[in-house]
């Protein structure tokens, strides 16, 4: 029983508002790029299903869970063809689905290091599941010391018409990284500091982000003599 749906656009009510525009070739790529929303946002409902039952099952198992909380997130379409357009892509769903593989997304945070990799590794030996990329920030943090695992999984989705493999972007890190990736982000693009202040930040968070590895590995030894 689906007890809340998603108000999402409708192509035959949206075909009717706009009357004599359908045949126009704009109006008809919006349908398509409608179509491709649907699709990704199942292909996303799908990796979280996994998920949710994978973490259920370790519970049950192990008497632990290795996720904390999920997050999931689609890209909107205003975001989605500016990016489209920054990169040089043509605004066509075709176009899209081709070059761009962060149209659905799931953010999985858990609660040690070590849980990172079990996530990752319970959800890619899956038969229906294929890794197509993979970079490990956590082995090889960025610059700004930011860290985190980034895959980029597809999924088969079961249309009417048939099934469909479906991109999703998955980033998995811990409660600390997520913390300390909020931090980063919102110092980097959500604050109207001069330059200088950001740069005596953005200094200060790449030596937190070595303590904090250190602190979470600490902490991992901890858990593992306990459990």
């Amino acid at each position: 029983m689906i007890l809340e749906r998603q108000n999402v656009l409708n192509l035959k009510k949206l075909r009717s508002q706009l009357g004599g525009l359908e045949n126009r070739p704009a109006i008809n790529e919006l349908a398509k790029l409608i179509k491709m929303s649907q699709l990704y946002q199942s292909g996303q409902r799908e990796i979280s299903t996994k998920l949710e039952n994978l973490d259920a099952e370790f519970q049950v198992n192990y008497d632990y869970n290795p996720i904390h909380h999920m997050e999931s997130r689609m890209k909107d379409m205003q975001s989605l063809l500016q990016k489209a357009e920054r990169k040089g892509y043509d605004l066509t769903a075709e176009s899209i689905q081709k070059n761009i593989y962060d149209i659905a997304g799931i953010r999985v945070i858990t609660n040690y290091l070590d849980d990172i990799y079990s996530v990752e590794k319970m959800l890619t030996h899956q038969t229906d599941v294929t890794l197509l990329r993979r970079k490990d920030y956590i082995k090889h943090p960025k610059a700004s010391g930011y860290r985190s695992l980034h895959l980029i999984v597809k999924v088969p989705v079961f249309q009417s018409t048939g099934p469909v493999d479906v991109p999703v972007e998955i980033q998995i890190r811990t409660v600390g990284m997520d913390m300390w990736a909020s931090l980063e982000h919102k110092l980097r693009y959500k604050t109207d500091a001069n330059q200088a202040l950001v740069d005596k930040y953005g200094d200060k968070l790449h030596d937190y982000s070595d303590e904090l590895e250190k602190i979470e590995r600490g902490m991992q030894e901890i858990h593992k003599d306990l459990i």
